[in-house]
């Protein structure tokens, strides 16, 4: 009976081995499958996601292809998916720039054929004939191909002269009518040297331009007419032939913003715009005078070298930011709503004297271009030529080469002051050259401001950490009732803020 029994039992725990092998292959084979499921799909999810996103409705489609920033990445949307392909012809913008890498590959001697690479305009060209309308317009270059300059690179073709007359002729007619924003980057290896009638045909196509950009470029005015839907104008790296700017008023009246970066060819150029509201011009020459007639503009950033004469007249000023190493003739209006004054000149003081009090500052940078880490020279820089000019700011803040200035001059304060309860906070870039005579020019501000509340001192980052510990809580210890706030700064690099003041 053992016998049999043992038999029995040894044929049923070989059914149940046979069951769990089953039960194992087939755990394995469904493991394959998911398995190759799974790489199907990887490989294919590209095609996968497409095929879903086509019973998108058409008008999320088309948002969707609106966001992409880069008409290459719509190009490579339409490839993957019909209804993509058929929907990117109703988008109304073209952004398309130039890579460093393309404009290699198109300058290697490769015989083969197959490795030819087609022309940017033409790939320009055949985008602006796909769509039907067309409101916004980027050419260019990307950064890196910008920075290729005239004596590294020898260049005389004009496959990237996007600025050019003969090219613009090709596309700008097409799409004039409902044309609202216009970029051009041109390639300034290409354009520097080669002299572009790009304003004129814009003037004379695009009515309706609202806004016009152009950087790197050579531009003529001949027959330019006047633009009055234009509101903002920036050109950047140009040399115009416009050296007083007579032509520029007169076609450009109506414009409410205006960006002059890095723009040569001038001898007396005269802004004379009635409707504009922002301006920033940094000249990149060094023209005899400068002339600013804007009778409704609020926000000014002039940046300059040192012309003979600087005339301004904008009343209704209310943000100005001034950069400039000096002018024989300083002379501006009155400002009247002038709330926030940025100042760099290389005679502080002396510009100090020419500028009419300005009662309604309330926050005021200075800043010395005179001044150099190590200079040994006395100052006539005073705090008292500061509150004479802007007698109610409630926020100072000093620069490195001002503080510098500062602590050279005898008697930082300038007089004996009368406390400034309006003046709240003040803000100080230091380079502890001297941290005695710091902590000493601190001091003879600090102990007078009667109604301050807030400092906040940065210290270069180059300074050696326990001379700022232990600037740090001298302060702190000495001046107990202020809130401090404690940086480091260093030239080229974003300001740190530190909240515990540990370095």
């Amino acid at each position: 009976m053992g016998d049999i029994v043992s038999q029995s039992e040894k044929r049923e725990l070989e059914k149940n081995m046979l069951r769990v092998k089953h039960k194992q292959h087939s755990k394995y084979e469904n493991n394959k499958t998911k398995t190759k499921l799974s790489i199907n799909n990887s490989t294919n999810s590209f095609y996968v996601l497409f095929d879903t996103m086509d019973h998108l409705p058409q008008a999320l489609i088309l948002e969707i292809l609106s966001r992409l920033n880069d008409s290459a990445d719509v190009a490579r949307c339409r490839v993957a998916s019909k209804t993509f392909n058929s929907l990117s012809s109703d988008l109304r913008s073209i952004n398309l720039q130039c890579s460093l890498i393309r404009y290699i590959k198109s300058r290697s001697r490769v015989s083969n054929s197959s490795q030819s690479i087609t022309p940017f305009k033409s790939i320009f060209l055949k985008l602006v004939s796909d769509l039907r309308v067309v409101e916004s317009v980027c050419i260019g270059t990307d950064k890196p191909l910008r920075d290729v300059s005239y004596d590294d690179v020898e260049d005389e073709s004009d496959d990237l002269f996007l600025t050019d007359g003969d090219f613009v002729n090709k596309w700008l007619p097409r799409v004039s009518v409902q044309l609202k924003s216009l970029s051009i980057s041109d390639f300034w290896v290409q354009s520097c040297w080669r002299r572009s009638n790009l304003l004129p045909l814009v003037s004379a196509y695009c009515d309706n331009l609202i806004e016009l950009e152009v950087k790197n470029a050579w531009l003529s005015v001949d027959n330019l007419r006047p633009m009055t839907m234009l509101k903002s104008l920036t050109l950047e790296f140009i040399r115009l032939d416009d050296e007083d700017l007579n032509e520029f008023n007169k076609s450009f009246h109506n414009l409410q913003v205006l960006n002059l970066i890095g723009v040569g060819g001038f001898k007396l150029p005269k802004i004379h715009l009635l409707n504009l509201k922002t301006c920033h011009w940094t000249v990149s020459n060094a023209p005899s005078s400068l002339t600013l007639i804007t009778p409704n503009l609020n926000t000014l950033k002039l940046e300059c070298i040192r012309p003979t004469s600087l005339y301004i007249d904008a009343p209704l000023l209310s943000s100005f930011h001034l950069a400039f190493d000096h002018a024989d003739v300083f002379s501006v209006k009155k400002f009247e709503n002038l709330r926030s004054f940025w100042l760099q000149c290389l005679y502080i003081d002396s510009l100090l004297l020419n500028f009419p009090v300005a009662h309604t500052v309330e926050s005021l940078t200075v800043d010395s271009r005179n001044w150099a880490r190590g200079a040994v020279k006395y100052s006539q820089f005073t705090l008292e030529k500061v509150f004479t000019v802007f007698p109610n700011i409630s926020y100072l803040c000093i620069k490195s080469s001002a503080w510098l200035e500062l602590e050279s001059c005898y008697n930082p304060l300038g007089w004996a002051w009368d406390g400034r309860k309006g003046f709240k906070k003040l803000c100080a870039y230091l380079l502890l050259v001297d941290p005695a005579l710091t902590i000493s020019s601190v001091a003879c501000v600090l102990n007078q401001c009667i109604g301050l509340l807030e400092v906040s001192l940065l210290i270069h980052r180059d300074v050696v950490g326990n001379v700022s510990k232990n600037f740090i809580s001298r302060c702190t210890t000495r001046w107990p009732k202020l809130k401090w706030t404690w940086g480091v700064w260093k030239e080229g690099m974003e300001d740190s803020w530190i909240n515990d003041g540990a370095f």
